[in-house]
């Protein structure tokens, strides 16, 4: 194999092995050669050479060994894990995949409001028990639904409630932005934006501000029939003032794809609980995630040939 133009790291990505992402870039990319080593020994060589790489990480002395590398095209929406100073410092530029969860994540959340505003969960129990009892539910059509988070993500989850009939109030740090819902609100107003809503979606990262944002009082300001939906980080929510709002029925329901501790344990009390439905970390699984990753690193490789300014750069 001569010397590849891009390297698909050996990294295992959202449960699919980097391979397939490979084989997607070369059918995607037949004037191009698209590197994937077998052996630790294979991927420092292939790096050495490079211009691109892409994966979910690169750790310093991986990237000083680099000397060719101009680009890490990060395959996760967050940056958090990285170096970012060491790529800096080499003056390797970074994306993220900021973008490619949309679709996917948004269909997550809308599945998760109507399966708690139908009472899904608790069908499917007496379905199970053989038992038929009819429940209280709701509609989505004419509520409100508080956004916190405005990125791709929560854009795609506001254009799709639209659909259903749904108002929606955001929230973000910089409010003067607006945003695709009908509201939008600064953090500072966080309990307006629930008071104003039937039901609360975090699609934010976890960051000082964003950490426990949901606690004993925020979850007060829901309103009863009010279902909570994670698809953030687990420590967005405080997760002792969660289980006793849920136990107390001081919120209707909760779909959580994100928890804290995570893993959850088996013996965690959420786990018992009728009114919550858990995930494992996986509401952005999808198999078209690498043909999205690939749109967006093949856009940025023409951009990087014509020296234009690079889609998702963070570095």
């Amino acid at each position: 194999m001569s010397e590849p133009d891009v390297v698909v790291l050996r990294q295992k990505l959202h449960g699919q092995d980097g391979s397939d992402y490979a084989e997607v870039l070369r059918d995607r990319l037949p004037d191009r050669e698209i590197g994937h080593p077998d052996t630790p020994a294979e991927q420092r060589e292939q790096l050495r050479t490079a211009r691109v790489a892409t994966g979910f990480e690169l750790d310093r002395e991986a990237i000083a060994a680099a000397e060719n590398l101009e680009l890490f095209a990060g395959v996760y929406a967050g940056t958090g894990h990285l170096d970012l100073e060491a790529f800096e410092d080499h003056g390797v530029a970074v994306t993220n995949a900021s973008g490619v969860h949309g679709p996917n994540i948004a269909e997550y959340v809308i599945g998760s409001l109507i399966a708690h505003a139908r009472q899904f969960p608790t069908a499917w129990d007496n379905a199970d028990r053989g038992v038929w009892q009819a429940q209280p539910v709701l509609e989505l059509h004419g509520s409100t639904v508080a956004i916190v988070g405005l990125g791709a993500i929560g854009t795609a989850i506001a254009e799709r409630l639209d659909a259903f009939g749904v108002d929606t109030v955001g929230v973000r740090y910089t409010p003067e932005k607006g945003g695709p819902t009908d509201e939008v609100y600064g953090f500072e107003d966080v309990h307006t934006a629930v008071a104003a809503a039937d039901h609360l979606v975090l699609a934010c990262p976890l960051t000082e501000t964003t950490a426990e944002l949901v606690d004993d009082e925020l979850l007060t300001t829901m309103p009863t029939h009010g279902i909570l939906v994670n698809i953030a980080r687990g420590k967005v929510v405080e997760t002792d003032a969660l289980l006793e709002s849920l136990q107390h029925g001081e919120i209707r329901a909760a779909a959580l794809d994100v928890t804290d501790p995570e893993p959850l344990p088996s013996d965690h009390p959420l786990w018992d609980l009728d009114n919550v439905t858990i995930t494992p970390h996986n509401a952005g699984n999808t198999p078209n995630y690498f043909d999205r990753c690939a749109d967006l690193l093949i856009e940025n490789l023409d951009r990087l040939d014509a020296g234009a300014d690079l889609t998702n750069q963070v570095v």
